[in-house]
């Protein structure tokens, strides 16, 4: 039997849409978690409006993990701060897992996370080492954009992250401007001072935004490649096509700017 209690040690939230190919594999990786056996948790599952047989998967592991598994269906895709602040307002853990639904949770990994935070309390969240289901290094961390930066990483993105992967780093945890929110774990102390996503971004770059809140709010912002996870990235933005993807993320990406006050020369909180 599982370890769900009312108050909770972890509280993890999934984000899907059309994810029948990866969502079972990824609640299934908390639930045979040895971690997440010794401790008490929840998990949200917010699906943005599937079509293609993910909600019926998800109400059948729901009806076996009832008393764990909470789902908040959408009817239609509501973005990516909309349908986890939902579940952001429920969530009763000291920490948080913040999760895409493509990702499958490597044992041991929250435990490492989790360490990373209680061993430092400055920390207020910390992201794992990404990799591609083949083991391939993935990008997980990246510098605040700048306007100059953003071009810079649309033609030449390929070659960028290949440089980088083969730079030797460190798996002590390291601070960062920004993780990618595919993967996080923060502190619900830090969700409480910083607030929840802001949903004048549909889309992204709410992971931006949300680290820049952390460092301003006199946390920081970890990564620890010392602890990894498997992310089946979809890598929707990656696709130069002017789809409504791409048009939302031009407007948060505009609308980041102008709430941060600044385009061409980046904040230096991460120093």
């Amino acid at each position: 039997m599982q370890n769900c209690v009312e108050t909770k040690d972890v509280s993890f939230v999934i984000l899907s849409w059309n994810s029948a190919n990866h969502i079972v594999n990824c609640i299934k990786s908390i639930f045979s978690d040895p971690d997440c056996k010794e401790r008490s948790f929840e998990v949200f599952v917010v699906d943005n409006g599937s079509m293609d047989g993910t909600v019926a998967l998800i109400e059948e592991m729901r009806r076996e993990k009832a008393s764990c598994l909470f789902p908040i269906y959408l009817d239609k895709n509501a973005g990516t701060t909309y349908p986890r602040n939902l579940a952001l307002k429920r969530a009763k853990g000291k920490y948080i897992c913040v999760m895409d639904s493509d990702v499958v949770l490597q044992n041991g990994t929250l435990a490492g996370l989790i360490q990373v935070l209680e061993g430092e309390s400055s920390a207020g969240l910390v992201a794992p080492k990404l990799v591609y289901p083949d083991g391939r290094w993935q990008k997980s961390t990246d510098s605040f954009p700048t306007a100059f930066a953003k071009i810079r990483r649309y033609f030449w993105l390929r070659k960028i992250e290949k440089r980088e992967s083969k730079v030797c780093k460190t798996e002590n945890p390291v601070p960062v401007d920004y993780a990618i929110s595919a993967f996080w774990v923060l502190k619900k102390e830090v969700l409480e001072k910083i607030g929840l996503l802001d949903e004048n971004i549909f889309y992204a770059p709410e992971d931006v935004d949300y680290c820049l809140r952390i460092w301003l709010g006199g946390y920081k912002v970890l990564y620890s490649a010392g602890n990894q996870a498997t992310h089946a990235a979809q890598e929707i933005s990656r696709k130069r096509k002017l789809n409504r993807s791409t048009v939302m993320h031009i407007k948060g990406l505009l609308y980041y700017f102008y709430k941060h006050k600044y385009i061409f020369r980046k904040p230096l909180v991460n120093a």
